[in-house]
């Protein structure tokens, strides 16, 4: 097994080392964020260790550019940050899990283990399609540097039409989902969402739309691609 460790401590970055090398694991070190990027883009991982504090940017910013270029690839954060807010930041960046220093190495490795023995799957923090960005975990919408002000119900439909852009989302799907605001799963509360949606899209110039496709469901597209 392989593993990407960035971490700007040099005395941090050589004992985590020897204590994965002694556990028959292969390392490769970096202080920075940038060459992090550099080493993922010529070599294979299976998990990355994670420092937020580091000299050319915030490992926050590091994980969103590996997660944002498709890296399904685990990460554990490794840092002295403990609050709860700052767990949940690193975790709705697309960290698999948080472990605040100092830390006990065999902890370390069975966390390591466990997430190794997850299936792989795509981290997403945002959802994008054409100009249009929805953070899953703020449930903010931006077209570029705007940001749209969407009701939950709208944004709700909107994550459910992001996710299946490009093809036909069963209208059925969409009444399940309104199930969880508590309301009844009835056509035309699904209908008026689509139309308030669809006005926002338009108004915001985003370059997308929303096609009726008539007795089965709904498509988001590009209008103006």
């Amino acid at each position: 097994m392989r593993v990407l460790l960035i971490e700007d401590s040099a005395r941090l970055r050589h004992l985590i080392s020897e204590t994965l090398r002694d556990a028959n694991w292969q390392v490769d070190s970096f202080a920075t964020g940038e060459d992090a990027r550099h080493a993922m883009s010529g070599a294979e991982y299976d998990i990355v260790l994670l420092d937020l504090g580091l000299p050319d940017e915030d490992g926050i910013e590091t994980l969103g550019s590996l997660r944002k270029l498709g890296h399904e690839i685990p990460v554990l954060i490794l840092t002295a940050r403990s609050t709860i807010d700052e767990r949940i930041v690193g975790l709705d960046a697309g960290a698999d899990d948080y472990l605040v220093k100092p830390f006990n190495n065999g902890e370390l490795l069975a966390r390591m283990r466990a997430l190794l023995r997850r299936p792989p799957q795509t981290v997403m923090p945002e959802l994008a399609f054409g100009n249009l960005t929805l953070n899953l975990a703020t449930s903010l919408v931006n077209c570029g540097n705007e940001q749209i002000f969407l009701a939950p119900r709208e944004c709700a439909v909107l994550e459910h039409l992001m996710r299946n852009a490009g093809r036909v989302l069963p209208k059925r799907r969409l009444e399940s989902a309104f199930s969880e605001f508590g309301d009844e799963r009835t056509s035309n509360a699904v209908e008026l969402a689509i139309s308030r949606l669809r006005k926002k899209l338009e108004y915001f110039d985003t370059g997308l739309s929303v096609e009726t496709i008539r007795g089965v469901g709904y498509m988001l597209y590009e209008s103006n691609p």
